[in-house]
């Protein structure tokens, strides 16, 4: 199957028109709909329901809008992967949230540098929940995040786990007690932390840790966060209590499922080498 067939075929599931979609597509309308025929025989199946006032998707076409998008998708990321490949001096680009490293970037650095398989590193700083979608479009060859993510068309290993802290402004309450219990920060289930923390940093637009604890500071929230955060981060106005029942942040390195790169393989043994250290 080719993929300007399938790229003519999510333009018209997207738009639900064929005159709308061909013009995106900057093409004819006849022969647009010639295209989605012949991909519907070609499949024996029929991908759209049409009527003298609408077009709708069929089962068969709802499953093949998604595959169709992993695939163009996968597609477009493979001719960027190419292209940097192709540089003079190829780098390895590793998407990673500023402070979102546990600590341990340095130290995986310099790990993949003493590997014989290792190139020049570019990092791509990006925000929350970025890495994943670097790592599918080709901008990105491995990602150092944490759990959970999206783990559809990437392999992971873990790199740490760590406990998990509460912060919150010195002068709260709570801060007189030696440790927390996860109930004193949230009234959700164990299972939904890392919804409750992201849940704090989208309401408050935060865009990076320090902005994330000038909020604590201010008396704004209280948040979890993982352990390595206070020794990075003391702060007077900022109390950092242990919450034993709390699940562990775990941080992982991602790269994508189809790459065969020796020097993402050597990032990812440099970035797990550390486990348990």
């Amino acid at each position: 199957m080719e993929s300007r067939p399938l790229r003519y075929f999510v333009a018209v599931a997207q738009e639900l028109n064929f005159a709308r979609a061909a013009e995106r597509l900057g093409i004819a309308s006849p022969p647009l709909s010639r295209a989605i025929r012949k991909l519907e025989a070609e499949l024996g199946v029929t991908l759209f329901e049409r009527t003298t006032h609408s077009v709708a998707l069929t089962p068969a076409g709802e499953v093949l809008l998604t595959e169709a998008r992993i695939a163009l998708d996968a597609l477009d990321a493979a001719g960027r992967r190419a292209r940097r490949a192709a540089d003079p001096e190829p780098k390895l680009v590793l998407a990673v949230k500023a402070d979102a490293d546990a600590g341990l970037l340095d130290p995986i650095l310099a790990g993949y540098a003493a590997d014989p398989a290792s190139r020049p590193v570019s990092l791509r700083l990006c925000g929350w929940g970025e890495h994943t979608r670097l790592l599918r479009e080709g901008h990105a060859d491995a990602a150092l995040l944490y759990e959970p993510f999206d783990h559809t068309g990437l392999d992971a290993e873990t790199v740490t786990t760590e406990r998990r802290v509460a912060a919150l402004p010195a002068a709260h309450p709570l801060a007189r007690r030696d440790s927390l219990s996860l109930a004193d920060v949230t009234s959700g289930p164990p299972g939904e932390v890392d919804r409750f923390v992201d849940e704090v940093a989208a309401r408050h637009r935060v865009r990076d840790l320090p902005q994330l604890l000038k909020l604590v500071e201010l008396g704004d929230l209280v948040t979890l966060l993982p352990e390595s955060v206070p020794a990075r981060y003391p702060r007077p106005g900022i109390a950092y209590r242990p919450v034993p029942d709390a699940p562990p942040a775990v941080l992982a390195v991602a790269w994508p499922q189809q790459s065969r790169s020796t020097a993402t393989a050597a990032l990812v043994r440099a970035a797990t080498s550390l486990r348990g250290a």
